[in-house]
Order: structure tokens, then C-alpha cells, then sequence
């Protein structure tokens, strides 16, 4: 009895990254069910659809489209989910940057092309083998998850759920950008690389659709499959390790804040809301003095809120007084007072003594990366520079 699958080089190569895309979405699963990770979850959904994506290919090149057994299997399980795909990718998205997301009943309306697909394919299979017991669909024998149509309605669908994902983002930053002092190390640098990855797939699609005249053709379409699970298998290896890095911090770094979420901060004295907190420059002094005389911005993760919380107000009267009133984001605002804290340090010659990382922790930062970063923004040079400059003075 010939064994059913047969070990090729192209079928055992697109084997390998099955296995492994598989084992990588069983591996997310569990961690979203043991930790209750919401994210943990779409990725697992989101790497067992890429590891179906290949499936046909793998199994059509170990000769499965040659026998009618195999080949009913692979023509009548819609394998091939591309129209499912782009609002995994949201999804997990909004998941992963946002902690509180819950799926509404208006986002059910994003899977409604996927069912229709399977409703579909459903109709081929009972008219194909219950119904007329022989192939109506499938004379010409060609696999219908393959069709030029449904791959390139997928192509779209996954471009305009990329752009989707990549507005929520940007929301996201501009958001942390004005509710934290430490955005630069929650930006969440693992979701930028991702839709970098799920881009580069994209791109694959579009240029091997260009470059091969035969699209429809099974053979032809092997090297862009090898080059999808390099970058699916990408995806799996450093989205899995970014879930253990979350699961496996026992003391948080930094406060984790869902910036999605209307902060409604803790107000005691109603008339500090109404007519006061619409002037702004009696909030700019109360604000600027809060940060010089009790260096509130030494804290590593002082917050919007935590602002709030000192001046008893709301933090939409902060943000509006910073924004406004200062020209800055909450996270520039608080750096401004760093480095303001800096350079009174290195003018009382505070650099002799200590080096410029234990100035800059001092003052509020968390890493050298970022002091440098807000320090050059500033500035527009790097504090070694600044202190040679300084020294010539």
C-alpha cells in the first residue's frame, strides 16, 4: 500500500512550515486559555489559517490531485480562507494593542464575505456529491480555493484590513504619546514589525500575480509559496516569543494603560471643573509648578492620570492645558522637564561624578535609547555633544 503522502522536495519543504505554523498556533492557543490572553488567541486563529493557506500546495505536490480520493478532500474543504484572514489581522491587532477589546455585534459584519465563501463552497460539495454524484464545479477540475477571482478578492480583502490595522495603530501612538512619559518603551514595536510582515506578503502576492503569466497554473506558483511561509514562519516564531515575553514578566516594568479607555479621573471639588479649569493659564502655573518644585517628572512612570490625581482634575483638562497650552504631547511635556533637569545637573558639574545614565535615571528616564532620543529632539544634539559645547562656554 503506497503510503498517502508523498515526500517530495517541494511537499516536504512546505511540510516543514505546516508543522511548525500548527504546533506555533496550538502553542498561542494554549497561552491565551492558560493566561486569558485575548491576542494569544487571534494570533493562534490567525497562524492556523496561514498554515491552511499552504495546505493545498503541500498536498497537491505529494500528488493528492491525482487520485480521486485525495482530490475530493482538497476540493471540497475550503482550505484557502484568504477572505478570513484580513480581519484575523485586525482583530489581533485591536487585541494586542488594546486590552480591553470585546468583539461587538457590529464586527460580526467583517466575516460576513468569509461565510458567504463557505456557504459557497458547501453548495459545491452537496450538488457535486450529493446531489449529482459527479463533478458539475470541478469538470474541469480545477481547485476552487485557486481561482484567480477568489485570490484576488483576498488580495484586497487583506490590503484593506492592513490599512485598517495600521490606522488603529497610529491612533494608538498618538494616544500613548499623550497619556504616558514612557511611550517609547510600550510602543508595541513587535505590532509595527508585524504589518511590516504581513505587508511583505502582500507584496509577494502582487508581484508574483505580475510576473507569472500562468497564475492559475498549480506548478507555477511554488516559489511564492516558499517565500509566504518564510515570513509566515516569521510570524509565528517572534508572535509566539512576544506572547511569553507578556506571560512571563512576574514584576511590569510600566503601568499598563489601555489608552482606548475614557479616563474620568478622580475630581473632589466640583468647582475646580467648571469655571476655573477653563483658564488655561491659571492651569499652565499649576501645571509648570507641579513639575519645578515637586519634580514630579522624576517618576519613570508618571502618568496623564497621575497628574490628574495631584491637581484634582480630569485628565481632559490636562491634556487640553498641555496640548494647548504648551504645544506638546504629555510624553514631549515631560521629557521637556527632564532635560531641563539634565542640563541643570551638568551645569552644576554632576557629570564628574556620576555618569550620564545615572543622570538621566535620576531625572526620570527609563533607558539610556530613549534620554538620548528626547535629548537630541531637544536639543538637536547628543548629550555628549551638548557637554562638550558646555565645557567650551
Amino acid at each position: 500500500m503506497d503510503f498517502p503522502f508523498s515526500f517530495g522536495q517541494k511537499s516536504s519543504l512546505l511540510l516543514i512550515f505546516f508543522f511548525h505554523g500548527i504546533v506555533f498556533s496550538f502553542l498561542s492557543l494554549r497561552k491565551g486559555i492558560v493566561h486569558n490572553n485575548k491576542a494569544s488567541k487571534w494570533l493562534s486563529l490567525l497562524l492556523f489559517l496561514y498554515a491552511m493557506y499552504i495546505t493545498p500546495y503541500m498536498l497537491g505536490y505529494a500528488n493528492w490531485y491525482s487520485k480521486k480520493i485525495t482530490a475530493d478532500i482538497l476540493f471540497f474543504i475550503p482550505f484557502m480562507q484568504v477572505l478570513l484572514i484580513g480581519p484575523v489581522v485586525y482583530f489581533y491587532t485591536k487585541s494586542q494593542l488594546n486590552s480591553g477589546f470585546k468583539l461587538a455585534k457590529k464586527d460580526y459584519i467583517h466575516f460576513i464575505p468569509a461565510i458567504l465563501y463557505a456557504i459557497y463552497s458547501l453548495i459545491v460539495f452537496v450538488t457535486d456529491k450529493l446531489i449529482l454524484d459527479e463533478y458539475y464545479f470541478y469538470a474541469d477540475y480545477r481547485d476552487k480555493d485557486m481561482s484567480n477571482w477568489y485570490q484576488a478578492t483576498g488580495l484586497v480583502s487583506m490590503a484593506f484590513y492592513l490599512g485598517l490595522s495600521l490606522r488603529y495603530y497610529s491612533n494608538y501612538k498618538k494616544l500613548l504619546f499623550d497619556k504616558v512619559s514612557y511611550a517609547d518603551s510600550i510602543l508595541f514595536k513587535w505590532i509595527r514589525n508585524f504589518m511590516i510582515a504581513f505587508l511583505g506578503i502582500l507584496i509577494l502576492r502582487v508581484l508574483f500575480f505580475i510576473t507569472n503569466p500562468e497564475w492559475g497554473e498549480f506548478g507555477s506558483q511554488f516559489w511564492h509559496y516558499i517565500a509566504f511561509s518564510f515570513v509566515f514562519y516569521y510570524i509565528a516564531v517572534t508572535g509566539y516569543s512576544n506572547i511569553i515575553k507578556q506571560t512571563t514578566l512576574s514584576v511590569e516594568k510600566f503601568k499598563v494603560v489601555n489608552v482606548f479607555e475614557d479616563d474620568v479621573s478622580v475630581f473632589k471639588d466640583e468647582t475646580t471643573t467648571n469655571g476655573s479649569e477653563k483658564d488655561h493659564t491659571i492651569w499652565k502655573e499649576k501645571l509648570s509648578k507641579l513639575m519645578t518644585e515637586n519634580h514630579l517628572f522624576e517618576n519613570p512612570r508618571l502618568t496623564l492620570s497621575d497628574v490628574a490625581k495631584e491637581l484634582n482634575t480630569t485628565t481632559k483638562t490636562i491634556s487640553s492645558v498641555v496640548n494647548s497650552g504648551f504645544n506638546m504631547n504629555f510624553n514631549d511635556f515631560v521629557n521637556h522637564h527632564r532635560i531641563e533637569s539634565v542640563k541643570e545637573k551638568f551645569e552644576n558639574g554632576e557629570q564628574n561624578t556620576t555618569t550620564l545614565l545615572g543622570i538621566a535615571l535620576d531625572c526620570g528616564f527609563n533607558s539610556k535609547a530613549t534620554f538620548n532620543r528626547a535629548f537630541k529632539k531637544s536639543t538637536s544634539l547628543s548629550p555628549k555633544d551638548y557637554l562638550e559645547k558646555l565645557t567650551k562656554e
